[in-house]
């Protein structure tokens, strides 16, 4: 034997080396490559969904850690000296050889775990003796490779436990319906016996064999003094699972949404040649708020149907971390292939409703534009053919900047936009992160502000997140970014987008959506009284297809959208019925501690406004304190007060002029007085609203040499100056009358009517007229008696 040896030591040192060189790569880099579950967890670890995978079986992402219990109750059951063998135990192949001779057949395999691991990856080859040995072999090298810890791993990722179930972790949610970690002593033992033999997981057969073979399990760790006697007398009254638990589905479209992601991120890096990771995504979302939501959508959901209204979606966002902490993406349905239910609309644009005017809004603090004081115009309007309505068709004449928001009036904010400028307001929403702003200024126009644009719900749910992040920002440099909210628990990946807004312009902002309210539904809002202080805004696209309400405290911000996913309209869809109640539903389940906004006073300055009108104080106003942010320059003037100088006479002010009073006679006080078209609807609303005294009648003679600073009288409500009007046809198909309509002062004045120099006739306290006007370009003038006068020029629009 020795001369052989001798003889042929080069023939056998290259056996050897051969050898080596198998065995060192007879395991593959991935040893297992079987497509996997998507899984969604929450931020505290739970499973909140889960897609099957592409070979059918409820295969999960494989362990992090196995569970202590199940570790002892494999190992004591599969193979009680795993922590001591090298992969092959010598002392299980001698028993099971003298068992199967004893038998005359083979009734004992002696596998270790570490060779069932390899038989695992190898997919449950034949078991012939060659094989068994390249297992043996295999398994050795399974230990020189990885550890103890990772071969448990691998085995509980990837073990059969019964039909198309693989995994433990898969396996404990199948079952038992919670984690492999939360799994008592006789729910492991069981998990840890089924693998042997799967198909004894059975509704109606083999029950019987399963329990005992996990009752002789039991008693195996009480005689290693794993379990204590107490322990397992109470295992082993536990019974075994009825029937499979179906998984959770508490995000099913945010799991569809990742999932697909990630897919189209696999397809970039199968061409980059990187290799995809398994699809475990683990979210911000916390368990207990998402279980709140959806409760919430259900409730709701349920009712809307009812009103043919098939869809909603809703998100939360933490203001202080921008963790998404819920994510509701439709109507939660056990069905989802009718209606769109399967659609993720969290991500879909949807026409935005008024939901940017708060944007704007703030954005014209910024720039000293406006203030939350400042009076804006709200009388009938039209530019270039675009004719902006209010959602109850009624006019205030004038109103306060912060009223006209929270209540949400539209010629208000779109006479806020013209003055702003469309580019420039499409370019800073641009800049905040709404992506789906395709067109350019002249196509959006004015109708921008009112549901022009489109967005979708995580873009305007961030925004509000933003600007109630902001307005909580100190002296430091964070307000100057705009955050992008983080969904997925990964470290910090943050978009900053440039920010021009400032704390002090958020936080006025806030301060005016706290007073939300429409008009002609006051008696419903009172339901939404709360403890606690919400800025929130609510809005409606055109033709009632979107239903927005979107609110923001201190510490989260909650956005919500109902409608149909199909685009179809239903009457009495609108934020303040539908999508507020759903929003203020979230809120009461959220742990809200009351908090508010501190006013950012070391960041603002003070100025001094009239009373009156919010704009900057003259010497014809009566002045207060007001403060405005730091880097704002407010120097629009007051446009509404004037110094007129007046006498009393016989209990009545009359007002006179140098020309027709010895001066030490007149007495000169400020009077505040609006536009005549503006004071024609304010006076409506307002009682205390006083129009300008009376000239004495022997001062109107001279009263053209004195009116220079006087403010015309006369106002030509429609049509406006340079404005294109088009004149439909009636059922004859003949063009129809244009109504004319003015405004004066004085209500009692006459005034009279020109139409491109052609006297049309004279009105009295009503100042309106008909008039067939053919296409083309046009002048209309009016005269009172006192020869003041007002011209206007339009364009008649042609079929």
């Amino acid at each position: 034997m020795l001369n052989f040896l001798k003889q042929h030591r080069l023939l056998l040192s290259g056996v050897l080396i051969l050898f080596c060189g198998w065995f060192y790569q007879s395991l593959p880099d991935k040893l297992f490559n079987a497509p996997y579950s998507s899984t969604i967890l929450s931020e505290e670890g739970r499973l909140m969904g889960a897609h099957i995978a592409s070979d059918e079986q409820w295969r999960f992402p494989p362990v992090n850690d196995v569970p202590e219990k199940f570790a002892a109750s494999l190992v004591a059951f599969e193979d009680k000296r795993f922590y001591q063998h090298i992969g092959v135990d010598p002392l299980a192949i001698a028993r099971a050889v003298n068992l199967n001779l004893q038998q005359g057949r083979v009734v004992s395999g002696a596998s270790t775990l570490s060779m069932q691991v390899i038989r695992l990856s190898q997919q449950n080859p034949p078991r012939t003796l060659w094989n068994k040995l390249k297992e043996a072999l295999k398994a050795i090298r399974l230990e020189t490779k990885y550890s103890k810890t990772d071969i448990l791993k691998l085995y509980a990722s990837h073990a059969p436990f019964g039909g198309n179930v693989v995994g433990l972790e898969a396996a404990a949610w199948r079952y038992f319906g919670r984690a492999a970690d939360q799994l008592s002593w006789a729910e492991s033992a069981m998990l840890a016996v089924l693998p042997n033999s799967p198909g004894l997981i059975h509704v109606s057969r083999s029950r019987a064999k399963l329990k005992a073979k996990r009752d002789r399990l039991l008693r195996t760790l009480m005689e290693q003094n794993i379990l204590s006697s107490l322990d397992y007398s109470l295992a082993l009254v536990e019974p075994l699972p009825v029937k499979p638990e179906p998984l959770p589905r508490l995000a099913p479209h945010l799991l569809d949404t990742l999932t697909q992601q990630q897919q189209q991120q696999q397809q970039q890096q199968q061409q980059q040649q990187i290799l995809a990771t398994a699809s475990q995504f683990n979210t911000n979302i916390k368990y207990s708020t998402q279980r709140a939501a959806i409760q919430i959508a259900k409730h709701h959901g349920e009712s809307l149907a009812l009103r043919g209204v098939n869809n909603l979606a809703m998100l939360v966002i933490d203001n202080k971390t921008f963790k998404v902490i819920s994510y509701v993406g439709n109507t939660p349905r056990d069905d989802a292939k009718q209606f769109g239910h399967a659609i993720d609309l969290i991500t879909r644009p949807r026409s935005t409703g008024s939901t940017l005017k708060p944007f704007l809004f703030a954005n014209m603090i910024q720039q000293g534009e406006i203030l939350p004081e400042t009076l804006v115009a709200d009388t009938p309007v039209r530019y270039s053919g675009y004719r902006p309505k209010n959602f109850n068709r009624d006019f205030h004449g004038a109103v306060v900047a912060r009223s006209a928001l929270a209540s949400s009036l539209n010629i208000p904010a779109v006479n806020m936009l013209s003055y702003h400028g469309v580019e420039r307001f499409l370019d800073t929403l641009r800049q905040m992160g709404l992506k789906h702003l395709h067109r350019n200024a002249r196509d959006y126009g004015l109708p921008l502000i009112l549901g022009g644009a489109e967005a979708s719900l995580w873009e305007l749910t961030s925004l509000y997140a933003n600007l109630a992040f902001i307005a909580q920002q100190n002296q430091s440099s964070k307000w100057r970014y705009y955050q992008q909210p983080s969904l997925l628990n990964i470290g910090s990946t943050t978009t900053k987008l440039i920010n021009k807004l400032t704390p002090p312009a958020a936080w006025m902002t806030l301060q005016s959506l706290l007073e939300v309210t429409r008009p002609g539904n006051a008696g419903y809002w009172k339901r939404f009284n709360s403890t606690h202080k919400i800025a929130w805004k609510t809005g409606t696209s055109f033709g009632h297809r979107d239903a927005w309400a979107i609110g923001t405290t201190p510490q989260y911000t909650v956005g919500v959208w109902i409608g149909n996913a199909s685009g179809e309209g239903r009457p009495g869809v609108t934020g303040v019925t539908l999508a507020a109640p759903m929003m203020f539903d979230m809120f009461n389940r959220l742990n809200l501690d009351g908090s508010w906004f501190d006013k950012p006073i070391t960041q603002m300055k003070s100025i001094n406004i009239c009373k009156d009108d919010g704009f900057l104080a003259t010497d014809s106003c009566e002045p207060e304190e007001y403060f405005i942010p730091q880097t704002t320059h407010f120097e629009r003037i007051s446009p509404n007060h004037q110094r007129i100088h007046v006498v009393e006479e016989n209990g009545e002010l009359l007002r006179v002029h140098s020309g027709c009073e010895v001066v030490r006679n007149m007495r000169a006080i400020n009077w505040f007085v609006l536009p005549p078209d503006q004071a024609f609807y304010y006076k409506q609303l307002n009682a205390n609203y006083q129009a300008l005294p009376n000239w004495r009648s022997d001062c109107v003679e001279d009263l053209p040499l004195a009116n220079g600073t006087d403010q015309n009288p006369i106002s030509l409500i429609y049509p406006r100056d340079n404005t294109q009007v088009y004149i439909p046809k009636d059922l004859a198909n003949e063009r129809s009358k244009v109504v004319f309509k003015a405004v004066h002062q004085t209500p009692s004045a006459r005034l009279f009517w020109h139409l491109d120099n052609t006297f049309l006739g004279i009105t009295e306290d009503i100042h309106q007229q008909a008039i067939w006007v053919n296409a083309g370009k046009h002048t209309v003038t009016l005269a009172d008696e006192k020869g003041r006068q007002v011209s206007q020029n339009f364009d008649v629009l042609s079929e």
